[in-house]
């Protein structure tokens, strides 16, 4: 089993997509910790509604690519996800790989670590807080140097999302 973690997105009826994602993504591997997520400004793409925005801890005995190109987009397919030319889309669910174990990959479909890690504190932050002494396995960088030269912009907690995320979690283990 290795140790992997993945990001998870919405800003579309992120309320309702976050919790199914998740719900989907128990059946496939251990999901042994969430994050807290926040409530985050759409990157390139103003005047679309915000996102939530959060990670998971997980195990999984799964290749990366497996996990990447099958069950994550199988997940994102089942919540009616659709991948367009525009990356900044708004969408009902995204899901990345963001890190796998001590493995790097530089694919054209598959880049681990996520280089997002090192430009999005809504991407940096949730990892910080799920694998505080983590250190980024293709720079050598610590995560935490890494979230703390990231402007935060408004990132804004979603306690009462995050605890409900959390207990549905401890109810499905």
């Amino acid at each position: 089993m290795t140790e992997a973690f993945v990001s998870i997105g919405s800003n579309i009826d992120p309320e309702k997509n976050i919790p199914a994602a998740l719900e989907l993504l128990c059946r496939e591997v251990e999901v042994r910790a969430i994050s807290t997520f926040y409530a985050t400004e759409p990157v390139g793409a103003p005047g679309t509604p915000s996102f939530f925005n959060g990670a998971a801890k997980i195990e999984t005995g799964r290749e990366p690519r497996e996990l990447k190109l099958v069950v994550l987009r199988g997940i994102e397919k089942k919540l009616g996800r659709i991948r367009s030319a525009d990356k900044y889309a708004p969408r009902t669910i995204d899901l990345d790989l963001l890190i796998y174990g001590a493995i790097v990959i530089n694919e054209p479909e598959l880049v681990i670590p996520d280089p997002d890690i090192c430009t999005r504190a809504f991407v940096a932050a949730p990892l910080l807080e799920l694998a505080p002494g983590l250190i980024l396995p293709d720079s050598g960088k610590k995560l935490e140097d890494v979230v703390k030269s990231l402007p935060k912009g408004s990132m804004i907690p979603l306690a009462e999302l995050t605890q409900a995320l959390r207990e549905e979690m401890d109810h499905e283990s």
